[in-house]
């Protein structure tokens, strides 16, 4: 599972979980809450225009004291989206997401959103890489390729 349609196709939950930039913090986050997500991708008719994630919340709600129910989405979301294709190689993705501070990571194909990679989700797929890669070279030391 070296390219992102690999692990998008074996991840568990692919599914793509937005908000609008005009709704509520408070639901984004309770929608976070909900699916089970850390982030959210932020649409304004079908198009990609920002991220809200919880580390938003934390640093541009909770410690500003601000109310959530009143700030739009608009107002504490990251702008600058970062993306990466499903051609992309996880460690490219993971680079990336080190380089930048960031941890989530839309992927979009010829403008259309297939899938949100998270940290874990290349953190886990480069530890089962690993794995298959230590089976693989026991099995051939053991002659019993």
């Amino acid at each position: 599972m070296n390219l992102v349609h690999e692990l998008l196709r074996h991840k568990k939950n692919n599914r793509i979980w937005s908000i609008g930039p005009a709704e509520s913090v408070f639901a984004a986050i309770a929608r976070m809450a909900e699916h089970e997500v850390g982030a959210l991708m932020v649409l304004e008719q079908e198009q990609l225009v920002g991220i809200i994630s919880e580390r938003d919340y934390a640093r541009k709600v909770i410690l500003e004291e601000k109310a959530s129910k009143l700030i739009p989405v608009s107002e504490i979301m990251t702008q600058r989206v970062i993306s990466v294709s499903s051609k992309h190689h996880i460690d490219e993705c993971v680079n990336l997401m080190k380089d930048n501070h960031i941890r989530h990571l839309p992927v979009i194909d010829r403008g259309v959103i297939v899938g949100m990679l998270s940290l874990r989700d290349l953190f886990s797929a480069t530890i089962e890489e690993q794995a298959s890669t230590i089976e693989h070279l026991e099995h051939y030391i053991r002659g019993e390729v």
